[in-house]
């Protein structure tokens, strides 16, 4: 029977450093950001959770290619990092390709929310790709 979870202490291990990661990120993302995404979102702000949840996922497709191909948790944490550095290079990316992008996202434009989170999205695919050594 317990052969069936064994590799348990290796998931817990991963998974908390995984979480971990998500609000080093999240910290991070938000205090990078002059737009204040808590209180955007608690306020209903939907081009607010539109562009958070976009960098989210954009960090966690990454972050996942990192579990699945890393050798040691010390190279899990290294790609972490990577993946982190490269969501701010999204972040960069997007503000730069759209004028005024936090003042429209705090005024709540969808469109906006979309272009961030979608710019968040994709550099986080092509990371996670980049990953798969």
């Amino acid at each position: 029977m317990l052969d069936y979870v064994a590799g348990l202490p290796a998931f817990l291990g991963y998974f908390v450093i995984g979480l971990a990661a998500y609000a080093v990120f999240a910290v991070i993302y938000t205090r990078l950001t002059p737009q204040k995404e808590v209180e955007l979102i608690r306020a209903g702000n939907l081009a607010a959770v539109t562009a958070f949840l976009g960098a989210l996922i954009g960090f966690s497709l990454p972050l996942a290619s990192a579990v699945a191909h890393s050798v040691s948790v010390v190279d899990y944490i290294i790609w972490v990092v990577i993946g982190i550095l490269a969501q701010i290079l999204a972040f960069y990316i997007a503000n730069f390709t759209m004028k005024d992008l936090h003042e429209k996202i705090s005024s709540g434009d969808i469109a906006a929310g979309l272009w961030g989170g979608g710019i968040a999205l994709v550099i986080g695919i092509l990371n996670a790709a980049c990953m798969t050594y």
